[in-house]
Parts: C-alpha cells; sequence; structure tokens
C-alpha cells in the first residue's frame, strides 16, 4: 500500500489487556549466578476497517542463562493493545482471504508505539524478581513486521553490568535542561 503521511497524535490508544503475566522462580534460583537472558517476541496486528480499530498482541517469552542454576527463571507476558485511527479506511484495505495491506507509515507507528509500551510495562513489572535485570532492547519496528523465519530466539545480556549507571557521570551539552 501507498506510503502516505499520517497525523501521529491522531492515533488513540483506547484498551490494553494483560492477557498473561508469569514468573517462575524457583526458591532455590540465585539470581547473581544469571549471566543472559534468552527472548522471543511475537507481534500481530489486525484491523476492523468498520470501527477504525487497530489491534496489537504482543508476546514475549523470556529465560535466564545462568552459571550454577539448575533449572533456569522463565517469564511469559502477552499483551493486547487496541488503538482508534479516524481513517483508517484511507489507509489499509481487506485482502481476499483473511489478511489486509496497511500504510507502512502507520503501521511502524502502531508497531513502535506496541513495543515501546511494552518495554516500559515489562521493566516496571520485573522489579524486585529473578527478572530484574532485564531490559527488552530496542529495536527497528520495521523488524517486528515481517513474517518470522526460522527461530526467533535473541539473546540479552544484563542491564546493570559491573558498574552502577546511575554513579557515571553525564556532561551536560544541551541548552535544553529541564528543570
Amino acid at each position: 500500500m501507498e506510503r502516505k503521511p499520517i497525523e501521529p497524535g491522531k492515533i488513540v490508544m483506547r484498551e490494553f489487556r494483560l492477557v498473561k503475566g508469569q514468573i517462575d522462580s524457583p526458591y532455590e534460583f540465585k539470581v547473581s549466578n544469571i549471566q543472559k537472558f534468552d527472548y522471543d517476541v511475537a507481534y500481530s496486528p489486525a484491523i476492523n476497517l468498520n470501527e477504525s480499530l487497530i489491534k496489537a498482541d504482543f508476546a514475549i517469552n523470556i529465560s535466564s542463562q545462568s552459571e550454577g542454576n539448575q533449572v533456569e527463571a522463565t517469564g511469559s507476558y502477552h499483551f493486547t493493545f487496541v488503538f482508534f485511527y479516524e481513517h483508517l479506511k484511507d489507509h489499509a484495505v481487506l485482502l481476499p482471504g483473511a489478511g489486509f495491506d496497511w500504510n507502512p507509515t502507520l503501521a511502524n507507528a502502531i508497531a513502535s508505539i506496541t513495543y515501546s509500551t511494552s518495554r516500559g510495562i515489562l521493566l516496571s513489572r520485573f522489579q524486585g524478581t529473578a527478572m530484574s535485570s532485564f531490559i527488552l532492547p530496542v529495536v527497528d519496528p520495521n523488524a517486528l513486521m515481517q513474517p518470522a523465519t526460522g527461530t526467533t530466539k535473541r539473546t540479552a545480556h544484563l542491564a546493570a553490568p559491573e558498574k552502577n549507571v546511575a554513579e557515571q557521570s553525564f556532561p551536560t551539552s544541551s541548552s535544553q535542561n529541564p528543570q
């Protein structure tokens, strides 16, 4: 479909649902032994042209990779977002069968909002758990929209390596400092 300009300010998140949220961490599990995390994500959009709605499902499965732990900590989350975009019919068409084609600019915006909001929710939910050092990496939202080929397992390194980031110095280089 044609790449038309969209109005990002007119994308309205109508609903968010935590469909599934689970962390399994055995009592014997030692968080200090975690070396890295393996994870896979799934992103699946759908549209309802009559109601100008876009549904975006985001799911993630995470497993710690440790030294010395016999059983790893695991996590599984599934979020559903529903967005309203007033002129969706101008940016999407239904295809014969069950598919649809839509404006890549709008598709990118929905994937970006879904992924970045999911990152923040996960960051908050993981605090105080065995997954607290996992931060979902930043990705190109276009990669989320590509059909999965082969394995989707990825690796994320610990969010807090040797140094405490809060102790690092950040020299001011901009005149746009919040006050």
